[in-house]
């Protein structure tokens, strides 16, 4: 059976992690705030309503197509292109193509970023395996503009940081959304979280300060999975009801 990621992929290393999983979406969750097209995801109300919830439900179209075999995966993108053309009709007007590669070059940086701080370091094949599983997603989602190759994505992904993010009255009140439905001592820890994984036009703008309290943390987390105690911290990390959740995203 055809699968559309292979199965011996380092990609699905990466999703198939809840801890990836969780720095990904926690350093998406900083720049989603900042991008310039924020305003389409609140034009449903889902996000700011939801922001866990939406979290949960991106993560399962994510490794839908990871996981799935390849006519599976072909139609979970085409439901998500689907989705997208009907918020467009409702607003009268198209989602720009800078915003959707936005997007998918978030998933490209942060699942290389989030599996290199807790796990290992990826070879640059490793690293334009993970471009290449991404791409295919965005060119059959007919997302134009798209980098050829990885060498060219680093460019293309360093101008969009320069020309699409800035800190708007959206980026404030998803923060106070992420407070909110987190907690404060959860918040705390999101924001711990985005210091380290997020590039530095994102810490910049949002004024996260230093990472170096989230560098112990990482330290013991990693101690505690070899220990098999690494549940005391996603207890610590997320709310209850969404802890068997993250436990059926460990393959």
């Amino acid at each position: 059976m055809s699968y559309f990621v292979d199965k011996d992929s380092v990609v699905r290393k990466i999703w198939g992690s809840a801890d990836t999983i969780m720095f990904i979406f926690a350093g998406a969750s900083a720049e989603f705030a900042l991008n310039k097209s924020v305003d389409w995801l609140y034009f449903t109300g889902k996000l700011p309503a939801d922001p866990l919830g939406r979290l949960f439900s991106t993560v399962a179209y994510a490794r839908m197509i990871v996981f799935s075999p390849y006519q599976d995966a072909m139609r979970a993108i085409d439901q998500i292109t689907a989705i997208h053309q009907q918020v467009e009709q409702a607003r009268g007007m198209n989602i720009p193509d800078w915003a959707y590669r936005d997007v998918l070059f978030m998933l490209i940086d942060y699942s290389v970023r989030s599996f290199e701080l807790l796990e290992r370091q990826l070879s640059d094949k490793e690293k334009e395996e993970v471009f290449n599983v991404f791409y295919k997603v965005g060119n059959r989602m007919g997302i134009q503009g798209l980098p050829a190759d990885y060498r060219r994505w680093l460019l293309m992904r360093k101008e969009h940081l320069q020309d699409n993010l800035v800190v708007s009255e959206f980026t404030r009140d998803l923060f106070r959304q992420y407070k909110k439905h987190l907690g404060a001592g959860r918040y705390i820890l999101l924001k711990e979280v985005q210091k380290i994984v997020s590039p530095p036009q994102v810490t910049q703008l949002l004024a996260l300060g230093s990472p170096a309290i989230i560098r112990q943390i990482i330290a013991a987390y990693k101690v505690s999975k070899r220990l098999k105690l690494d549940h005391v911290l996603k207890h610590a990390i997320l709310p209850p009801q969404y802890l068997q959740q993250i436990k059926a995203l460990d393959n």
